[in-house]
Parts: C-alpha cells; sequence; structure tokens
C-alpha cells in the first residue's frame, strides 16, 4: 500500500522501523543513532508520510490487540468459569454471599449503584473521521471471526477491509479546526449509539440470568437497572469560554434526541414481534384500559393500529407508545409523554398483561430490556453536570452586591441557571441538578450557587445539589471542616432533608497530583476519603464519592476496578461514581464486548469493594503501615518540590515538552492553560500537565518522587510486606511498573536538553533510574511489568515504533524552537501533530 503510493516511502518505513527495533531489543546506541541521522535527513513531505505511517501501523495494533481481547473474553465464557472469577458477577456475588448471606447480598446487589460521568478532554488527539473508520475496520475484523463466513463472503470481506484500511491511510488525521463543545457532545452521542444503549441491557441480563438460575427469562426481573450515566461534556464550563448556557442546552438536547430515537426504534422493533393474539395472551384489564387511553389521545393513528392489530392487543399498545415517543421527541404536546415515569408505566403495564396471560417469555426478554434503558437513560441519556470554578462565582457575586451594571461574565453565569431550571422543566430535575464547585475551599463557596441562583430566579430558582471539589493538597486535608461547615447551610439542609440525607463529595486526581506529586496525592486522597467516609457516618449521610479519575496514570489511571478494591473501608458502600474522560471512552465503551466487560468488572468490584474480608485487609493494612505511609509522604513531596519549586521551572517544563506546541493545535475545545503564557504550574492544568510529559517519553507524572520515598525508608522487607499486604500501596507500585516500562531514557534525555537546564535535567534522571531500581526491589522482580507478562509483552512490541515516532517529533520541536515559529499550519507543526496522534495512539493511556 505504501510503495503503491510512494515506491521509497515503504523503504524508508522499514529502515527507521528496523533501526528502531535495533535500538530498543538491543540496546544498540549505533542503531539508535543512526536512526536519529534517518529521521534528521527526511525532507518534511517524507517526515510527515513516515510520521502517518506509524500512526496508521498503532491503530491497527490496538485494533488487533482489541480483537483478541474479545477473542479471549469469548473463550472465558464457558459454564463455572465465572464463578471463579472475583471480577465478574457470578464471582463477586458467590464470594459476598459466603461472607454476608444470601439475604444480605440481596439487598446489597439491589442498591447496587455505578455511575460513570463522560468528560471532553483537552488533548484527545484522535480525530473523529479516523475514529470511525477504526470501526469500521474493527466490524469487518470481528465478521471474520464468524466460522459460518463462507469463501465468497470472506473474500468480499477482505477487499472491504483492504478498501477501509486504505481509507484510513488516506484520511488526513489533523483536524481543520478547533472541535466546538457541541462537536465533542455529537462524537460523545456516536458511543452511545453504537455501544452503550445496546451494551447497558445486555449487562443487567447477565446479572438477572444469574441471579434467577434456572428461572431466567420467565421469572420477573430481579437485576436493577444500576447504571447512571453522567455528562459534563457541554456542561463543564470551568476554564472553557466556549462552553455557554446555549451550549449547554444545545448539548441537553442532542442527548435527548439521541436517547428518543433509540426508544423509538427498540418499541417500534419490539412492537413488531408482539404477535400474539388475544386468544393465546388475553389481554389484562389494565391493559385494556390503556388502550382506552391511547384511543382517546391517538384518533386517527389509533384507529389505523386498531385495524391492522385488532386481535393483537399487545402489540398494538406498544406500536401507539412508539407514536408517543415520536411526539416526545418531535415535542408535540398533544402525544408527548411528560416523562420517563409515564412511559415507564404503560411499558409495565403491557408486561404485566403478558405476564398474566401466560406470555411470561415475551415479558421477560425484549421488553425488559426496553424497561431497562428506559430506567437507566430518562429522557434526557445522561445527567448533565454544570461545573465552574468557584473563583469565578466570587468574582460574580461581588459585582452582583456592589449593585450597578453586570459584566457580560455575570450575565453568563446567572444565564445558566434559566438553562438549568429550563432542562429541569423539560426533562425532570435528575437531568440538570447536579453542580459541581471546582476548587472548593470553604463552604462559603458551596453557598455562593446558591446565593446566585436566588440572583437569578428568585423563589423560582432550580433545585441543585452543589458538590464540593477538593482537588489542592491543602483542599483534601481541610474537607472535612468544609464539608462540616456546609452542613450549617439552610440549602444545603433542605436538601439533605428531601433526598434522605444523600450527599455528593468530589476528589480531584490530577490537580492534586500537579500539586504534591503522584506519590503524596495517592495517599493524601486516600486519607481523605477514610475521614470524609467517617465524618459522612457520624452525621447520618449517604455518601457518594466522586473520583475525578482520568485514563493516565498520572491523573488516577490504571485498572480501575483494582483501585476500587483499594478504597478505604465504608467510603464505596456499594455506589462508585468517576470519570471517563477523551480516549478512555472509546477504548472502555467503543465496542460493545468490551463495554460490557467494563460494567461488570466495576460492577463487581463495587460489591466486593465492601466485603467483610475487603475492609478487614484495608482496614488492617492502613493501620500497619500508617508510618510507612507519612514517610512515603513526606519524602516524596519534598523530592517533588525540589524540582517544581526550582526558579524558573515552569518555563524550563514549557521548553523540554512539547506544552506550548499542543496549546496551539486543534485537540480540543477548552484551551490547556488558564493564562496567555506559561508562568506557573498554576497557568497550566493538570490534564495538559500529564499529557506533555507522556509525549516527551519521561511520563514524570506517574511516578515522580517514589524512588527517594522508597529508599528513605531503607528496609526492604518492610517494603515488600507492605507490596503483599496493602493494597493501595500495591496499585501504586504496579502502576508505576507500567508508566516507567513506557518511558524511555535516550529519549527522555533529548528532551530534557532541549531546556538548557542541566540541574533539572540531571534531577529527573537520577529519579527515573531510582526510581526504576526501588520499584524492582520492593516488588521483587527482576524487570519491569514481570507479573503481568501479557501487559509486558505488549509494551516491549509497541515502545521501538513510539520510538520512531518521538524522534519525528523531536526533529519537529527542534525546528520550532529554532524558528520561535507560533504559525500552527507551517510545516514543523503538522509533523508535530502527526506524531502527537502517533504517540497518544502508541501510548493509549497519555491523559
Amino acid at each position: 500500500m505504501l510503495s503503491a503510493i510512494d515506491p521509497g516511502l515503504l523503504d524508508d518505513v522499514e529502515k527507521l522501523r528496523t533501526l528502531s527495533i535495533a535500538a530498543y531489543a538491543e540496546d544498540d546506541q549505533a542503531s539508535f543513532s543512526e536512526a536519529e541521522t534517518l529521521v534528521a535527513g527526511f525532507s518534511p513531505e517524507r517526515a510527515e508520510q513516515v510520521a502517518r505511517a506509524f500512526t496508521a501501523y498503532f491503530h491497527l495494533v490496538n485494533l488487533a490487540e482489541e480483537q483478541h481481547r474479545i477473542r479471549r473474553l469469548r473463550e472465558r465464557d464457558v459454564p463455572g468459569r465465572a464463578e471463579t472469577r472475583t471480577d465478574t458477577f457470578a464471582g463477586a456475588i458467590t464470594q459476598l454471599t459466603a461472607e454476608v448471606g444470601a439475604e444480605e447480598t440481596a439487598k446489597r446487589v439491589a442498591a447496587l449503584r455505578f455511575h460513570p460521568v463522560l468528560t471532553a478532554h483537552p488533548t484527545e488527539a484522535r480525530r473523529p473521521a479516523i475514529s470511525g473508520a477504526i470501526r469500521r475496520i474493527a466490524a469487518l475484523l470481528q465478521e471474520r471471526e464468524d466460522p459460518r463466513l463462507g469463501y465468497a463472503a470472506g473474500i468480499e470481506n477482505e477487499r472491504r477491509l483492504l478498501e477501509e484500511i486504505d481509507t484510513l491511510w488516506r484520511t488526513s488525521p489533523l483536524r481543520s479546526q478547533r472541535p466546538t463543545p457541541v462537536d465533542e457532545v455529537r462524537t460523545a452521542m456516536n458511543v452511545f449509539d453504537t455501544s452503550l444503549f445496546q451494551v447497558v441491557p445486555r449487562v443487567y441480563r447477565a446479572l438477572d440470568d444469574w441471579l434467577l438460575g434456572a428461572e431466567a427469562g420467565v421469572a420477573p426481573a430481579r437485576a436493577t437497572s444500576f447504571v447512571r450515566y453522567g455528562s459534563w461534556i457541554g456542561a463543564d464550563r470551568d476554564g472553557n469560554p466556549f462552553v455557554t448556557a446555549k451550549v449547554t442546552r444545545q448539548a441537553a438536547s442532542i442527548a435527548s434526541e439521541h436517547v428518543l430515537l433509540g426508544y423509538e426504534h427498540a418499541a417500534t422493533r419490539i412492537g413488531r414481534t408482539l404477535t400474539l393474539s388475544a386468544e393465546d395472551a388475553p389481554a389484562s384489564a389494565a391493559l385494556n384500559e390503556l388502550w382506552t387511553r391511547q384511543r382517546a389521545l391517538g384518533g386517527f393513528a389509533a384507529d389505523e393500529l386498531e385495524q391492522r392489530s385488532h386481535t393483537e392487543p399487545h402489540r398494538r399498545a406498544l406500536l401507539f407508545i412508539t407514536r408517543r415517543i415520536i411526539a416526545t421527541r418531535t415535542r408535540d404536546a398533544d402525544l408527548a409523554y411528560t416523562g420517563p415515569s409515564e412511559l415507564l408505566a404503560e411499558l409495565r403495564t403491557i408486561q404485566s398483561s403478558l405476564r398474566e396471560g401466560g406470555a411470561t417469555r415475551a415479558a421477560s426478554g425484549e421488553l425488559q430490556h426496553l424497561i431497562w434503558q428506559v430506567e437507566t437513560f430518562g429522557f434526557h441519556l445522561a445527567d448533565l453536570e454544570v461545573r465552574q470554578h468557584s473563583k469565578v462565582h466570587r468574582q460574580v457575586l461581588a459585582e452582583l452586591r456592589a449593585g450597578g451594571s453586570h459584566s457580560e461574565l455575570t450575565d453568563e453565569v446567572l444565564e445558566v441557571f434559566h438553562t438549568i431550571q429550563s432542562l429541569q422543566k423539560r426533562f425532570g430535575v435528575n437531568a440538570a441538578r447536579r453542580y459541581i464547585v471546582s476548587f472548593t475551599q470553604s463552604s462559603e463557596d458551596l453557598g455562593n450557587v446558591y446565593e446566585l441562583a436566588q440572583h437569578a430566579l428568585g423563589a423560582d430558582a432550580p433545585v441543585l445539589d452543589v458538590i464540593p471539589l477538593f482537588e489542592t493538597f491543602a483542599d483534601l486535608n481541610n474537607s472535612v471542616d468544609i464539608l462540616t461547615g456546609a452542613l450549617e447551610l439552610e440549602p444545603v439542609q433542605a436538601r439533605l432533608a428531601a433526598t434522605g440525607r444523600k450527599l455528593e463529595v468530589m476528589l480531584g486526581y490530577s490537580d492534586s497530583s500537579k500539586d504534591v506529586g503522584p506519590v503524596s496525592a495517592t495517599l493524601a486522597l486516600y486519607s481523605a476519603q477514610s475521614r470524609i467516609a467517617e465524618w459522612a457516618k457520624n452525621n447520618d449521610i449517604e455518601l457518594t464519592l466522586f473520583h475525578g479519575r482520568g485514563g493516565a496514570l498520572g491523573r488516577g489511571g490504571g485498572p480501575a476496578n483494582e483501585a476500587v478494591l483499594a478504597q478505604p473501608p465504608h467510603s464505596v458502600d456499594g455506589r462508585f461514581k468517576l470519570t471517563e474522560q477523551g480516549e478512555v471512552i472509546f477504548a472502555q465503551y467503543g465496542d460493545q464486548t468490551i463495554a460490557a466487560r467494563h460494567l461488570e468488572q466495576m460492577a463487581s468490584a463495587t460489591l466486593l469493594a465492601e466485603a467483610p474480608s475487603n475492609q478487614a485487609r484495608n482496614a488492617q493494612a492502613s493501620a500497619t503501615y500508617a508510618s510507612l505511609a507519612a514517610q512515603l509522604d513526606e519524602s516524596s513531596r519534598n523530592r517533588f518540590y525540589e524540582l517544581v519549586h526550582a526558579e524558573g521551572f515552569a518555563q524550563w517544563f514549557g521548553r523540554v515538552t512539547p506544552q506550548e506546541e499542543v496549546g496551539l493545535l486543534a485537540l480540543g475545545s477548552r484551551p490547556a492553560r488558564r493564562g496567555l503564557s506559561l508562568e506557573s504550574l498554576e497557568d497550566l492544568r493538570a490534564i495538559p500537565w500529564v499529557f506533555a510529559w507522556s509525549q516527551a517519553r519521561v511520563n514524570l507524572t506517574g511516578w515522580f518522587g517514589l524512588g527517594t520515598a522508597l529508599a528513605s525508608v531503607g528496609d526492604t522487607e518492610l517494603l515488600r510486606s507492605a507490596y503483599a499486604e496493602w493494597p493501595l500501596f500495591r496499585t501504586m507500585i504496579d502502576n508505576v511498573q507500567m508508566s516507567l516500562a513506557k518511558t524511555d531514557e535516550r529519549l527522555a534525555r533529548r528532551y530534557l536538553a532541549l531546556g538548557d537546564r542541566d540541574d533539572l535535567a540531571q534531577l529527573v534522571l537520577d529519579e527515573m533510574a531510582l526510581t526504576h531500581e526501588q520499584v524492582l526491589l520492593t516488588s521483587g522482580q527482576s524487570e519491569l511489568l514481570e507479573g503481568r507478562a501479557v501487559l509486558q509483552r505488549a509494551v516491549q512490541l509497541r515502545s521501538p515504533y513510539v520510538d520512531a515516532l518521538s524522534l519525528l517529533q523531536l526533529r519537529a520541536l527542534r525546528e520550532i524552537r529554532a524558528t520561535g515559529s507560533a504559525d500552527a499550519e507551517d510545516r514543523p507543526h503538522r509533523l508535530m501533530l502527526l506524531a502527537v496522534n502517533g504517540v497518544a495512539a502508541g501510548l493509549q493511556n497519555t491523559g
């Protein structure tokens, strides 16, 4: 394919590939230097072509790995095997039953809640057109797995596969302009349409089948709709001037359109199959009453259905429901539903009638799936969660209290409350009742939101659950005092009374890590969760902790189900809420089989987090290793401060990573920094901070300070005991192994040299070497990821190809620095973005 475009391109790609593999596998400095020389000699056009070739390779490799994972998941799906794995419904419920008994387990399963919140990503590198091509190739790969695929169909599949691969290669990976928040909403909707809408009832069915056993598919469902989705996309205005009240309205309307279309198609499909006659499945009295009401509403439409399905009462009732769903979507007030509860009541009437008439399988089949979907998604699909910075609220309130004319900012902030009120009236209170306050530093920051709502609408203010977001080290330490102060606020007291004393508290993984380093942040987050959980218990509050995790290891990334099991006792309590960002959304939910597995793993971990054995293990380890935790915290934080508090560090960071250049590129709608220039770390958002270090192949945000902290302990046996017995510590060490495995010392040295600060460069390199040494010593392994052979092999196979792209990125970065160009359209910047795309695809968890 490459040779058909340019006969010499394939040769150049192969030369660079061969040299990169030799340099990595054999630690051959000569091959590395030759690869650098080769890259430096490419013409600008050739450099871009080579970057695109390696990037396309990673897209295809990622698909191959995904397909292998799907294949393995299917191979494991055999009778009796699920019960042996605690990351399945069967295994988790079996273990929980053994520990707390069947009755208590049933209560916990019924109360289970998993709440992912989709967020846009300011460094999402992949263009939607590329994502679309990848998904089409994925569908063709899955088709090839079908053993029924005949010879002719196989030939056709191969033709289409090559066509799509060629299309992927010829599709520009670069966006022509920065995406708008509405573009980001539509990208997320694609995941809903192709995966989430179908996967959610499939997951509930898997749980229900296990709970019902031999009665599965016949008896009434016992599995509850335990998943709820939230979204910040189009609602998170913290630092994003492009998210306005108008955009938030658009985001809600787009989401509603998609979910109602989903219901419309599902109800039509199911209705057409409910051809059970009145003789074989008699209509119940309640169904006849429903049809009477439908006829009164429907006029001609009801008459038409009566004529076509006169002897099929369940069919005509459900097809009329389809008409009402359409009316709800098109806002036809005469037929539209007032809310999802009205739709659910009618669906359940049909279901009960089928059951009474003996058609239990029809009652428990696809109709139950539709009921689960409506329970999960409502008419709004995902709860929109507005987020704004506490500083903005203080600024606007100061202006309002002073009187006089309003600034544009004040008008916009007040308009948000009008939007929330409008959305609640249209879709219900749950559609937009959560309001998150970034950088909550006092209870007054929470009260400010309620005061702003009063300024906007007075007595007609919308229902609000104001959620504190604790992000910095200081705010995490002060969290309990702030929450105690919040209990004295009248609006908070009123909401607690209305909700049965339910409260959400959000914890920020990104900024806390940027604030004090990954080790101290991990320990501070654990401590805050433990203290907040104890505070909630003492104040009779049903707490939900909301984890602001990202995909990168410097932002709380890593295996999420393992992280759930490492939480403090009573901090989960059957409810787990977290953010799913950018690349994570595509990776976790892009394929239906993987999405179902992700949801099952997370739900199983949420159940098991409060198992007595897991609680005892975490509580005992936390007490046993409290002094170790304190030492790791102090040592790692001091080492981190030594770096980031060094004079000129922020400017140096901007020179040794592609952070400044990435900020010019059309990656996401949200600006990468808060100010016009990078004068301090406070000016930089946490996500680009992580992204830039990963692109520079240093991954500093995932490990810096840990080596010094471990070395300061001076007791290998103690560290190994902690690794064996302390889940939080083990998870941290294992995640650092992954982070270090994706670094490259030779490339890191070249990036760090761009800053002309040998002292800071050497400090980073010394800590990298020390952390590598100490992590292996602590884990008792001879090489990184030794205990995770599949992941280790995947990283080893990928790394040489990422190295090639990093060399191309370095070339671009040097050219940009040499010329001082800030033109995002020039050749060096084009090469930079192509390499950014490729490195992100190769490393996968980059931000």
